[in-house]
């Protein structure tokens, strides 16, 4: 019976959910004109902080899809730490016995840093941005673990936790207060908008990476468990 009556409930759920969406749709569809967003976006490109269009809507005219982007990240870090076989995160079966992949590391984990900053820093005017960059970042960090290179800041601990949220709480923290100076939620003060962007994006590129990467941490690729209490070695 209980389960009969939640699934009625989750299908009218879905079924309002879907009303509101075809009705949202049948509206804008009803539209006169449509808008040219393209020619919209040229026009107030000056206004945005940055030259490249992309980031310009990503960090600014569509800021809240970035934001809420930024949270479902931050969950899915969050849900897969949870879900890991080990609570410390730790594969023991890792080593730095291979040569090959210990050389691998030498020279491509700096080059990887540096083309990370480099996306980051090109964001701004050209293909790039915090997105990009944290998955090159990411992946610096998955070819140091393979090797087996202590990583710290992935045990369960503050320093996890601060990574995996500062992108998001910095992005919500100049919205609010943004919108306690007056301006509209998420409208940056005038002559300091490429200044919070960089920011924005700075902080992003370390968040998106460490979300990244305990995705990847929290599924090892063998079955070790925690050791149970009690147990001999």
């Amino acid at each position: 019976m209980i389960r009969s009556l939640r699934a009625l409930a989750i299908i009218g759920v879905c079924l309002a959910f879907t009303g509101v969406l075809a009705s949202s749709i049948w509206t804008i569809s009803g539209n006169p004109a449509p808008v040219d967003l393209a020619q919209l976006l040229s026009e107030n490109l000056d206004r945005s902080g940055v030259e490249h269009p992309v980031t310009a809507v990503l960090l600014n005219f569509r800021s809240y899809d970035t934001l809420l982007e930024i949270g479902v990240l931050v969950i899915a870090g969050i849900a897969g730490i949870s879900m890991a076989k080990t609570a410390s995160l730790e594969d023991p079966q890792l080593c730095t016995s291979d040569s090959l992949l210990y050389a691998l590391q030498r020279w491509f984990v700096p080059l990887m840093l540096v083309l990370a900053g480099y996306l980051l820093w090109a964001g701004a005017d050209r293909p790039g941005g915090a997105f990009q960059a944290g998955a090159v970042l990411a992946a610096t960090g998955v070819l140091m673990r393979l090797g087996g290179s202590p990583m710290a800041f992935l045990r369960p601990g503050l320093l996890l936790r601060l990574g995996l949220a500062l992108g998001f709480t910095v992005f919500l923290l100049v919205a609010v207060a943004s919108a306690i100076g007056g301006e509209a939620f998420l409208a940056y003060p005038p002559g300091m908008t490429k200044t919070l962007i960089v920011v924005i994006e700075s902080v992003l590129t370390l968040s998106i990476a460490m979300v990244l990467l305990a995705l990847f941490v929290s599924a090892p690729v063998n079955d070790a468990e925690d050791p149970e209490e009690g147990s001999s070695s």
